[in-house]
């Protein structure tokens, strides 16, 4: 399999969809599959208003046409609806072409906390833009049963895993120096420091011991006026990271509308317990476990945590794999593209304009 994968969220991004990506091309090669990827460091950019760390690609779908004849892919996945995600899927739907997607983040929500834009509007937007792929790959059961509710088809059931050689309990290990000498409990945050992430809940709480928090984004310097105690250890990666969660004792995750949360496994394979909101990510990772609390009152549900076993939550991780996640991903790719492109059925509404240099596809019942 050549596949191309295109998406806007790469490097130097740090988010789950990076990593879920980066492990999906090493499982890929790993395979005997030849995964190529189209992302922002392949066009010119422009930061996104108001956080930087996001690049926003100034392509065309005639741009990445172009690419199409080197790339040679035999099958495509587009990861992301931003701007490398539309022009592939415009060229996929102009020759012709099969591919699959996937539903990482739920823009309808992280726009409607920024501006005034109806979560409705963007539905239909997000719907349009997958209904063309012969399947959309999704994290979680709830995140399946909520989009299946708003119309959306095909949907394909696509996991995370967890590296848990790195992530893993360090007892005897020497506390990291930004730690030494702060009051415990230790209460862990990990991700972005933007206003989807709902950091400020978890600032907000009363608790004892000391609030970390790890990662950076537009609301840093806001948060730490709210928290003057909490410690903002910045971005972290690979061993420095894996060793602050090691050497803390819950992990409190705030948001509400994560679809899955990669750093929900980091930590349990760290041996920590999770706090959370009852909702999608949490309800599919902890709920119906003994690994964390899920309750409307967070304080109350990180103060319950405390009492977890560290080792459960270590069993729990070890059931998570990155291998299966790619059996996963793999599998999903073959079978929608051996079922084809439900994109036919969109001629009729005008989706298939050819590109230039191309010859106009006919359309349904033509030819």
């Amino acid at each position: 399999m050549r596949l191309l994968v295109a998406t806007d969220a790469w490097h130097p991004q740090v988010n789950g969809v990076v990593r879920s990506l980066e492990h999906m091309m090493a499982a890929g090669r790993r395979r005997g599959h030849d995964p190529v990827m189209l992302t922002p460091l392949d066009f010119a950019s422009v930061p996104l208003p108001g956080y930087s760390e996001i690049r926003l690609s100034l392509v065309t779908a005639r741009g990445v046409a172009a690419r199409f004849p080197a790339l040679a892919p035999t099958h495509v996945h587009i990861a992301t609806e931003g701007p490398i995600g539309l022009a592939t899927r415009r060229v996929c739907l102009a020759q012709g072409r099969p591919f699959t997607t996937s539903y990482h983040t739920r823009f309808p929500e992280y726009l409607a906390a920024r501006l005034p834009v109806p979560e409705r509007w963007s539905y239909a937007c997000l719907r349009r833009f997958h209904g063309a792929a012969s399947g959309t790959m999704v994290s979680t059961p709830s995140l399946e049963r909520d989009l299946t509710g708003r119309g959306f088809t095909r949907l394909m059931r696509w996991t995370r895993g967890v590296d848990t050689e790195l992530f893993r309990p360090r007892d005897g290990e020497l506390l990291p120096e930004a730690l030494s000498g702060l009051p415990r409990p230790f209460f862990l945050f990990v991700g972005r420091l933007a206003v989807e992430k709902n950091v400020e809940a978890f600032l907000r709480l009363d608790l004892p011991g000391t609030k970390l928090v790890v990662g950076d984004g537009p609301d840093r310097a806001r948060l730490a006026g709210i928290a003057p105690a909490a410690r903002f250890l910045g971005t972290l990666t690979g061993e420095a990271l894996a060793r602050v969660y090691a050497a803390s004792d819950v992990f409190v995750f705030p948001s509400l509308t994560d679809t899955f949360g990669i750093v929900l496994l980091e930590a349990l394979a760290s041996g920590l317990p999770v706090a959370a909101y009852p909702v999608t990510g949490p309800l599919d990772v902890i709920g119906g476990t003994a690994v964390g609390v899920l309750d409307h009152d967070l304080g109350a549900a990180a103060r319950a945590a405390l009492a977890i076993p560290r080792e459960a939550c270590r069993a729990e991780a070890l059931r998570y794999t990155w291998e299966a996640s790619a059996d996963q991903f793999y599998g999903n790719i073959e079978r929608a593209h051996a079922e084809g492109a439900p994109a036919r059925r969109g001629r009729r509404l005008g989706l298939l304009r050819a590109l230039p240099g191309e010859t106009p596809m006919p359309r349904v019942g033509e030819g």
